[in-house]
C-alpha cells in the first residue's frame, strides 16, 4: 500500500461567489469542519464573473482541477450571474473534453452561505475524484504544443513567403 506521504495531492482552484460559496466555505472553517486542504480559493463577486480564460489559465498554470461555486439558481445577488456561469460551464466543459481534460477535473456547484456541510462534501468528493485521476500535467503538454506550433508557424511563414 502506498504511504500517505507519497500520495498525490491535487491542486484545485476554486472560483467562489463572494455572497454564497465563499461564505459557505467561511462557515465550514469557523465551524471547524474537516475538509481537504487542496482547494485554492479565489473569491469573485459572482460566479457569472468567472471568464473561461480564468479556468484555462488555472489549468495552464498547473491546477489539477477547477471548481466554480455560486449561489443557487434564482438566488443570485446579481439576478442572473449564476445562469451565465451555468451556460459557460456547459460550453467550457465540452471544450475541455476536446483538450483531453476529464470532466471530473472541472465542476460547478451551487453552495449557499448556510451550506457549510455541502461545501465540505463537494470539496471532499472533488478532491478524491481528482486524486484518483492523478496529476493533469497540462503545463508540460502545452510546452510541447507551443514547440510544435513554433515549427508549424515557421513552415507556414516559409510557404507564404515562397508564394510571394
Amino acid at each position: 500500500m502506498e504511504k500517505e506521504s507519497n500520495r498525490f495531492e491535487p491542486r484545485i482552484v476554486g472560483f467562489f461567489c463572494k455572497w454564497c460559496t465563499s461564505s459557505g466555505a467561511d462557515l465550514a472553517g469557523t465551524s471547524r469542519m474537516k475538509y481537504p486542504p487542496n482547494i485554492i480559493p479565489i473569491r469573485v463577486m459572482c460566479s457569472g464573473r468567472v471568464d473561461p480564460t480564468f479556468v484555462l489559465t488555472a489549468f495552464a498554470k498547473g491546477a489539477d482541477g477547477v471548481l466554480i461555486g455560486g449561489c443557487h439558481p434564482g438566488d443570485c445577488h446579481y439576478l442572473e450571474g449564476n445562469y451565465k456561469a451555468l451556460g459557460r460551464y456547459h460550453i467550457l466543459s465540452k471544450m475541455l473534453e476536446q483538450f483531453g481534460i476529464e470532466k471530473e477535473r472541472f465542476q460547478l456547484a451551487w453552495i449557499s452561505a448556510a451550506e457549510a456541510k455541502r461545501f465540505v462534501d463537494v470539496v471532499t468528493r472533488m478532491t478524491e475524484e481528482v486524486r484518483s485521476l492523478g496529476p493533469l500535467k497540462w503545463p508540460e503538454l502545452l510546452k510541447t504544443v507551443e514547440a510544435e506550433s513554433g515549427v508549424l508557424k515557421e513552415q507556414l511563414e516559409e510557404a507564404i513567403a515562397s508564394q510571394s
